[in-house]
């Protein structure tokens, strides 16, 4: 008999207790919560706003007819990104006028390129300084101290991440790996890489920077210094876009308004990414048949 009710006992006794277990409550919290509304939420600005009219320059539709031409007719539409970054090139950043206007050459709804615009982070949709700061804080460059290089920058400029100086001339952001993990730590300065940083080096690039823009009279979103608007655009005016004619290579260095700016890449000393104390492998004859090459260019 016992057998028998064992197992009716035992199915009720949670059903009993179940009464007396606590309510599954929603917990509140006074503190507002922290939405990324800037990735994908347009508010109208004084300096973003449909109202802004935007064209492409006469140069760059003909570049526009060119990648237009990569893509059959009835899949135009691929081409939205090349299209966006040229009309961040030449406006300084991803306006709705901008994107607006793509939509219109592409034939396409807006919404399906503002989804573009708002998924990938290198579009800038609100306004950024002349030099565009990036600050790379993944393992490899954290490993070799991209920290002080972050403080580098915060305690040169003034500013935090995100932020840009009073003069309009630095953008300050901190992003993730950019794929020079050979050579962290390491920024990137618009269109270009500097690399094996220190935080003396990094101070040094960027007060370079400041002498050479007010060398040559560079103001936020003109050309004059590393290449078109400094951000390799054709911008503004057609007679803005040249190839950076104020700055001449000299060496390891540019030169602007007899300003020596550092070229991109590393600033070590090393070249490339080689051994930074020398050949560490492959030092001695091979035991097969293979041969290496004698011109010296390895």
């Amino acid at each position: 008999m016992a057998s028998k009710l064992a197992p009716l006992v035992f199915r009720r006794a949670p059903r009993v207790f179940r009464q007396f277990q606590t309510p599954q409550w929603r917990s509140f919290t006074a503190k507002t919560p922290s939405r990324s509304d800037s990735l994908q939420v347009h508010r109208d600005s004084s300096d973003n706003n449909p109202s802004i009219p935007f064209k492409f320059t006469a140069q760059n539709e003909e570049i526009i007819k060119e990648i237009l031409s990569r893509y059959p007719s009835q899949y135009k539409k691929a081409a939205v990104m090349p299209l966006l970054d040229l009309g961040q090139r030449q406006h300084g950043f991803t306006s709705i006028s901008v994107m607006n206007e793509v939509a219109r050459l592409l034939e396409m709804p807006p919404m399906r390129v503002y989804e573009v615009a708002t998924f990938y982070t290198m579009y800038n949709r609100t306004p950024v300084g002349r030099f565009h700061v990036q600050c790379c804080t993944t393992t490899p460059c954290m490993l070799r101290d991209s920290d002080s290089i972050m403080k580098a920058i915060g305690d040169h400029l003034g500013i935090h991440h995100g932020e840009t100086t009073k003069d309009g001339l630095f953008t300050f952001t901190e992003v993730e790996c950019l794929g020079a993990c050979a050579n962290a730590p390491m920024v990137q300065i618009n269109d270009d890489y500097y690399e094996d940083l220190t935080y003396d080096t990094t101070v040094s690039l960027l007060k370079a920077l400041q002498h050479a823009a007010q060398a040559t009279g560079a103001q936020p979103g003109e050309a004059g210094l590393g290449g078109e608007a400094g951000k390799g655009a054709v911008t503004g005016d057609d007679r803005n876009v040249k190839s950076g004619s104020e700055i001449n290579k000299q060496g390891r260095a540019y030169e602007a308004g007899g300003v020596k700016v550092p070229t991109p890449g590393p600033l070590s000393g090393r070249k490339s990414c080689e051994p930074a104390k020398g050949l560490t492998s492959l030092t001695g004859e091979p035991w097969g048949n293979e041969t290496l090459r004698t011109d010296g260019a390895l």
